[in-house]
């Protein structure tokens, strides 16, 4: 079973979905991950690449999006947050496997890929976006989006087939809401759900870079 690490793991969104396409998932962060679901390692993402980048088949990469993301610089004016995307992208480079680089729609990275909610019939549309480096892969289909996001906006409350999984109040739902929104259901923390990226997008990822990693060795054994 190849093996993919998951750095910046958080608490395990994305290392589900790889999980379910079939890869072995060891992830690391700097914090400690309790509900993390498969091997973990507490440790620096960034030198965790560099110690150990050429062990795995396959480096998934979600370095924190508060610097980028247009909801941290509204709500939270006068914060200062680390842009750690150029020190993670020259990380990734110095290994000869497949790898990829997601983040929010104004972060620092190529667009190669974009994946929607919609795309999956979940019921967020979370936008996220990926670069990837020494393979390639086409996006499916992005429906149109079939509504609003639920919730209150200048004092008017709007309706919606979405939810809005970050933040408190504004009728955003509750946690049980934004697990059967998201796909996630490892976890009950409110946080680390609002944190997470759906399963289903590294699902998708993971199904067609394991077509990607089977056909490079079938090359090397018909060499």
């Amino acid at each position: 079973m190849p093996v993919l690490l998951d750095a910046f793991c958080g608490a395990g969104g994305c290392a589900v979905g790889y999980h379910r396409a079939g890869f072995r998932v060891i992830g690391v962060d700097i914090a400690p991950q309790p509900n993390f679901p498969f091997e973990f390692h507490q440790a620096d993402a960034i030198e965790f690449i560099r110690a150990h980048g050429h062990e795995f088949d396959a480096i998934s990469a979600s370095p924190p999006c508060q610097s980028s993301s247009a909801l941290t610089k509204g709500t939270n004016k006068g914060m200062v947050y680390p842009q750690l995307i150029p020190d993670t992208r020259a990380a990734l480079a110095g290994v000869a496997v497949p790898t990829i680089l997601e983040n929010v729609a104004g972060a620092p990275i190529r667009k190669d890929l974009m994946l929607c909610g919609e795309m999956f019939g979940l019921g967020v549309l979370r936008h996220r976006f990926f670069e990837m480096e020494n393979w390639s892969i086409e996006a499916p289909p992005h429906p149109k989006h079939r509504g609003r996001v639920r919730g209150w906006r200048h004092g008017r409350y709007f309706d919606g087939p979405y939810l809005a999984v970050c933040g408190e109040g504004g009728g955003k739902g509750g946690v049980t809401e934004w697990q059967q929104a998201m796909g996630i259901f490892h976890t009950a923390e409110r946080k680390e759900t609002a944190e997470a990226i759906p399963p289903a997008f590294t699902e998708y990822i993971g199904k067609h870079l394991l077509v990607f990693l089977e056909e490079g060795r079938q090359e090397v054994f018909s060499a």
